[in-house]
């Protein structure tokens, strides 16, 4: 029987599960929910355990849909959201739920952080802003106010790695989640004790770091148990969503640029160098000596999963959106603003609200469905203009998750961005760039090229409208403009 690959993907909203041939063909997925919890204003939390109960059901059940032999899995990837900081002892117990991407709950510690050691001497060291979405702040946080855990506290763990130990025993940080770690550094690829010691935190509280295709361990007894796996099986370092997302779409070498449109949006162009913006984010890319400069904005497909709930009673995607593509591009003047969660990448507010501007009586729930759609293109095109100030220029997009099986979303960003956008096989790029690790890892693959040729499809092409990019530069200025006029609102009245 043919070999097999498992790739398991931790997202915000849904774990998942995905086995895979060698040709990248999907044999049975499984998308199993769980929980976010908001306890108090800035505080977005899930918990690890509630992670892991749903990787076990969701593998019993591809392998149930598939019949595959779980001694034919020749190995396992995951990739994991971004920027956890999951507290854990020395025998692996989880301490804590773990504030995720989302939370702001430490940012007053940035601020004071930056006042002490200033902007520069934490930017050239790891590549990125000291804003409280990343790791790094939320360790200081559980530092300061919960010293009964940090005491306690061994390794903080990513959520990949987290699902990793759970299944091996082993503790390990990827190299493209170390980005979250500002002691990781960017250009040498690993930890910086003078500047971990200059935040009050010890190396120590990170673990080993492995490229992201590494073998770490293999599957125990006890998650055999649990999961159905077969014990023995070997399990690779993983990596972050967006990375294996990129590489899910065919994005390694040098210049391609990924697109997302899972529940957050941005993007992800693929360096041969470090180059880094202070308004956007620099992470080592899966595919080793690779960075990605990554924008990630917290509108994306959420966008309109939030509206159809609200508004769309009861209609399917297809339904909510099918009568705004009558409405001609920019939507008539309406224009929403998608900071839902506040927003990231480049504005970094997390005080930023939703906004719908330019209603009035003549305009229907068509026109704000589109105007949603268009808003999320908007923030892409942001991201893309900030990153040509690093120096960094891009051709075309290469599309993934869900949103990017809408045509008309899809062209809605090609004509906004001014760019060809391709979008390769379903929705599944990012459990397939889990599983592309876990076959270069084991040897399935002999390179990262040749797992890419096998198994990525370019499925269609979407090329801009220049009447509608000409339509969208005024609709991009009152956007951008809205925002400026705006955030000084946004922060006088936030809660």
């Amino acid at each position: 029987m043919e070999k097999t690959l498992l790739g398991i993907d931790i997202g915000t909203s849904a774990c998942k599960v995905a086995l895979f041939n060698r040709k990248g063909k999907v044999l049975a997925q499984s998308n199993q929910p769980y929980q976010v919890y908001y306890p108090h204003p800035g505080w977005v939390e899930q918990d690890p355990e509630e992670w892991w109960k749903a990787i076990c059901d969701g593998i019993r059940d591809c392998l149930t849909k598939s019949g595959v032999d779980p001694k034919n899995i020749q190995g396992i990837g995951i990739d994991g959201q971004s920027w956890s900081a999951i507290p854990v002892d020395r025998d692996g117990r989880c301490l804590s739920n773990t504030p995720i991407w989302m939370d702001t709950r430490a940012r007053d510690l940035c601020e004071e952080v930056k006042e002490r050691l200033g902007f520069e001497r934490i930017f050239q060291v790891a590549g990125n802003d000291f804003l409280p979405s990343y790791s790094t702040p939320k360790m200081l946080w559980f530092q300061k106010e919960r010293p009964e855990i940090f005491e306690k506290t061994d390794k903080f763990l990513q959520s990949n790695g987290y699902i990793v130990m759970k299944l091996t025993g082993e503790l390990s940080q990827d190299m493209s989640q170390g980005y979250g770690i500002h002691f990781f550094d960017m250009k040498q690829r690993t930890y910086d004790e003078t500047l971990a010691s200059d935040l009050g935190l010890s190396v120590d509280l990170a673990p080993k770091i492995y490229e992201c295709h590494q073998v770490v361990g293999e599957v125990t007894e006890a998650a055999a148990r649990e999961t159905g796996l077969a014990p023995g099986t070997k399990v690779v370092a993983g990596g972050l969503d967006a990375a294996c997302g990129a590489l899910g779409a065919g994005v390694y070498q040098n210049g391609q640029t990924q697109e997302q449109g899972g529940q957050a949006g941005g993007m992800s162009i693929c360096l041969d160098q470090a180059k880094a913006h202070s308004k956007l984010i620099l992470s080592p890319h899966v595919v080793p000596d690779h960075w990605l400069l990554q924008g990630g904005s917290v509108g994306g497909g959420g966008v309109l999963r939030w509206f159809r709930e609200q508004f769309g009673e009861g209609q399917t995607f297809d339904q909510l959106t099918a009568p705004a593509e009558q409405i001609p591009a920019g939507s008539e003047g309406v224009v929403f603003l998608p900071y839902m969660s506040g927003e990231r990448s480049p504005i970094w507010d997390p005080d930023a609200k939703g906004v719908f501007y330019g209603l009035s009586f003549d305009k229907t729930k068509a026109h704000m469905v589109r105007a949603a759609m268009e808003g999320v293109a908007y923030s892409l095109e942001h991201n893309l203009r900030t990153a040509r100030e690093a120096g960094v220029e891009v051709e075309e997009l290469i599309a993934m998750g869900g949103a990017s099986n809408s045509i008309l979303w899809t062209q809605i960003k090609a004509d906004v961005t001014g760019k060809t956008i391709k979008v390769p096989t379903s929705d599944t790029a990012t459990t397939l760039g889990a599983c592309i690790l876990a076959g270069v890892g084991t040897g399935m693959y002999g390179s990262f090229k040749e797992a890419v040729e096998e198994t990525i499809v370019i499925t269609r092409e979407q090329t801009p409208d220049p009447d509608n990019h000409r339509a969208y530069q005024t609709s991009m200025e009152l956007y951008l403009e809205l925002y400026e006029d705006l955030k000084g609102t946004f922060r006088k009245f936030a809660s």
